[in-house]
């Protein structure tokens, strides 16, 4: 889906499909022509936009098979899609039984995880639409923050000197640049845009300047960053906005009182890892954490002390962005809208790629999730209609176009 901002830039909306468990190209094809059309056609789009999860097997095939990428742009053209970004992630196996720390692995001092990249780059950028100015790429923050030290830091800077020469190379042979985006996470060696300011001011000075950071606004809220002031703390460093993923963390005002602990003990599951933050007394930045939602709440078999909960707490859930979950809970839809005001809202707009990530429908609690593919049809076209409307009412224009 794709809008015009005020000072003429195009900014392309896409639903992530890491929410589909597809590993091969064969389940990549299918899940486009099982979802992702039928989104599109709820929202009655003329294009649709899909952020792409691609596996590294899938990747590699489609980056060295001209014909394994055509049934994919085929699927794409059937349903009236469109492929601005990707994510690159998770390396594989995202819906497994058990994913938490795994997707982290391998991080940025592999040079697996280099060249998984570079063929998502490769992908991407044969399968962008005419009318794309660019693709992007998100990728993760460097690592889990342990083990970390100077050796691993520096094999990490040097794979990604190396990434930034390939898409160098990439858009001298296309003709229009990919550039990728290091997402700070909770729990990662870049957990906050404090951290990404630290770490990774140095890509402001590559050349050319195709490595920048994906903005989860999720990521945001749980360590209590405000959107505006992250954002100036990025443009002052000179770090791009490559992409944005549109996210909203859960958010709970209370957590000492039992009610409240109840609600969110029904958040724990065994797929996904849900780092949990405290507030400051003032509520402006996280004072303590833990890295997983059991351990906050000093479940049974959960290791480590509990969160004191004396203060609100945030957790790494991507809950669907358009409707807060059941009371005592709520989500940090305000901190979401106040980061689309700022990325898409002033004078200029500051990302062109904004992703809606919710990839947790499958682990929502039973009564929020969906109970076949049409339910999980709905709430994503939901989530995309809800920020279509936020689009709408900051002044981007609505444009039409065709398939890819």
């Amino acid at each position: 889906m794709r809008f015009r901002h005020r000072d003429g830039t195009v900014v392309h909306l896409s639903y992530g499909s890491n929410v589909h468990p597809a590993e091969t190209v064969d389940g990549i094809v299918e899940q486009l022509h099982r979802f992702a059309g039928n989104v599109r056609s709820r929202l009655d789009a003329g294009v649709l936009g899909v952020g792409l999860w691609l596996p590294a097997a899938a990747a590699a095939e489609m980056a060295g098979d001209r014909a394994a990428l055509e049934r994919v742009r085929d699927a794409l053209r059937a349903e009236r899609l469109e492929v601005v970004t990707v994510n690159a992630f998770p390396y594989r196996g995202f819906h497994d039984p058990v994913v938490k720390r795994a997707v982290y692995r391998p991080d940025w001092t592999d040079p697996a995880r280099l060249d998984f990249t570079l063929d998502c780059a490769r992908v991407l950028a044969r399968l962008l639409p005419d009318e794309a100015a660019r693709g992007s790429v998100s990728t993760l923050p460097l690592a889990w923050r342990t083990p970390w030290d100077d050796d691993r830091e520096r094999a990490a800077t040097a794979h990604l000197r190396e990434l930034n020469a390939g898409l160098a190379r990439l858009a001298d042979e296309t003709g229009r640049p990919v550039r990728v985006a290091l997402e700070p996470e909770p729990g990662c060696v870049v957990e906050t845009v404090a951290d990404a300011v630290a770490h990774l001011a140095w890509l402001g000075d590559l050349d050319p300047g195709l490595v920048g950071v994906c903005v989860d606004t999720c990521h945001l809220a749980t360590g209590f960053e405000q959107p505006g002031p992250a954002l100036d703390a990025l443009a002052g460093a000179g770090i791009e906005v490559v992409k944005v993923q549109a996210s909203a963390a859960l958010h709970a005002a209370r957590p000492d009182e039992p009610g409240v602990r109840e609600a969110l003990a029904g958040w724990a599951e065994d797929r996904f890892l849900h780092q949990t933050r405290e507030a400051t007394d003032d509520g402006t930045a996280a004072a303590a954490g833990r890295d997983d939602l059991p351990e906050a709440l000093g479940l049974p078999g959960a290791e480590g002390q509990p969160l004191p909960g004396r203060e609100p707490w945030r957790v790494h859930v991507h809950v669907p962005v358009h409707a807060d979950p059941q009371p005592p809970l709520t989500s940090t839809r305000d901190d979401l809208e106040a980061a689309l005001a700022g990325l898409v809202g002033g004078e200029r707009a500051v990302c062109d790629h904004v992703e809606i990530e919710t990839y947790t429908w499958g682990v929502l609690p039973p009564e929020l999730r969906p109970r076949d593919d049409e339910g999980l049809a709905a709430g994503i076209a939901a989530e995309v209609a809800w920020v279509r409307e936020r689009f709408a009412a900051l002044g981007l224009e609505v444009l039409e176009g065709a398939a890819p």
